[in-house]
């Protein structure tokens, strides 16, 4: 018997008070700039028990405008941006040489939090890259290795193949280069903090970057 989606929906919650406490946000205590607040509220759902908090969406656009978005790692956050790392020859690559500009977003809801960044995007200089990538894990390194990023797979028998070489030379030369792995960083233009509330009376804190600094304004949920 085939599942109704719909009736599934409909008995599903979000933060239900009896089990989910979320914490407080006093939004006028909030630091003057967004780094600072991003990197609390991370350390925070690290602390509780977030699974893969560094894992967030990544959306961009093909060069007719058509949006696209997926899951990626974040590989750290300071005062140049965002980073995350892909084949520059990758769909998401593409898209980004075409139109560089993109959105994160952030999802902890352990603690019924979102965090949204959004702004130009620039590709860090290839030895930056390459470091970046040889600072992670032998698996990591080994789907660099496989390549082939949103191309069209003949068979899983031929992927195996690939992967399974792809780690010997990973475990055999961990520094092996990997030209295409470019690391990018999305330099924020806006950062918006969402506490979620178990009465629908959610926080809603965004940063807006002017030339003379950081803005803050509360929105409407």
């Amino acid at each position: 018997m085939g599942t109704d989606l719909h009736e599934l929906l409909r008995t599903l919650r979000v933060w239900d008070p009896e089990t989910t406490e979320l914490p407080a946000f006093d939004p006028a205590a909030a630091p003057a700039e967004p780094l600072a607040l991003f990197t609390e509220w991370f350390a925070q759902a690290v602390a509780a028990g977030q699974s893969e908090p560094h894992t967030m969406s990544l959306a961009t656009a093909d060069p007719d405008g058509t949006p696209d978005v997926r899951i990626v790692m974040l590989h750290g956050a300071d005062e140049e941006g965002w980073a995350f790392a892909t084949h520059a020859n990758s769909r998401k690559g593409r898209q980004l040489a075409a139109r560089p500009y993109a959105a994160l977003g952030f999802y902890w809801p352990v603690q019924g939090r979102q965090v949204r960044v959004r702004g130009p995007v620039t590709a860090a200089p290839a030895q930056e890259g390459q470091a970046d990538l040889h600072a992670r894990s032998t698996g990591a390194l080994a789907a660099a290795l496989t390549g082939r990023q949103s191309e069209v797979l003949v068979s899983t028998q031929e992927l195996a193949r690939v992967s399974e070489e792809a780690w010997e030379r990973a475990r055999r030369q961990p520094d092996a280069p990997v030209p295409s792995w470019t690391l990018y960083r999305v330099h924020p233009e806006e950062v918006e903090f969402f506490q979620g509330d178990d009465r629908r009376r959610h926080v809603r804190l965004a940063y807006r970057r002017t030339e003379e600094g950081w803005t803050k304004a509360l929105l409407w949920p």
